[in-house]
C-alpha cells in the first residue's frame, strides 16, 4: 500500500460507517525512536507500545522535518493497527502511524490533546 502525503487532497468518495469501523486505528505510546538511514526517505524507526492485547509494534515513519529522535519518545500516537506489515528495507513496519501534512507536504503527527489509556480505538 503506499500512501501519497498532499497537503490538498482531493476528497475520498463517501463510504459507509462499516468501512469505517474495518480500519482499526488505536492510540500508542512511542517507547523507541531511531534513526533509520537504510530508509529511502528519511525516516525514523519507532516502537510503539499499544498496550494489551496488541502490544509493541514497528512503524516506519518519515516524520524527520517536525521531530528529534529524543522528542518522540513518550509521545502519544495515532496508528492504523490492522494493516498487513510492510517491508520498508531492512525492518518490517507493522503499523502506519498517522499524521497530517503541513503547508509544505511534511508530516505533523495526531494525538490526544490529553494522556488517554493506550490501545484507545479511535470512534
Amino acid at each position: 500500500m503506499h500512501v501519497e502525503h498532499s497537503a490538498c487532497a482531493d476528497a475520498a468518495p463517501a463510504i459507509a460507517f462499516d468501512d469505517f469501523l474495518r480500519v482499526d486505528i488505536r492510540i500508542g505510546t512511542i517507547v523507541e525512536a531511531r534513526d533509520f538511514p537504510e530508509a529511502r526517505k528519511p525516516a525514523y524507526r519507532l516502537l510503539i507500545d499499544f498496550g494489551d492485547p496488541i502490544g509493541r509494534k514497528a512503524s516506519s515513519a518519515q516524520i524527520t522535518e517536525h521531530y528529534a529522535p529524543e522528542t518522540l519518545v513518550g509521545r502519544q500516537v495515532a496508528a492504523v493497527v490492522n494493516f498487513p506489515p510492510r517491508q520498508i528495507g531492512p525492518m518490517m513496519s507493522e503499523v502506519l502511524t498517522l499524521g497530517f501534512p503541513d503547508a509544505d507536504g511534511k508530516v505533523v503527527l495526531i494525538g490526544p490533546s490529553v494522556p488517554v489509556p493506550d490501545g484507545g480505538r479511535l470512534f
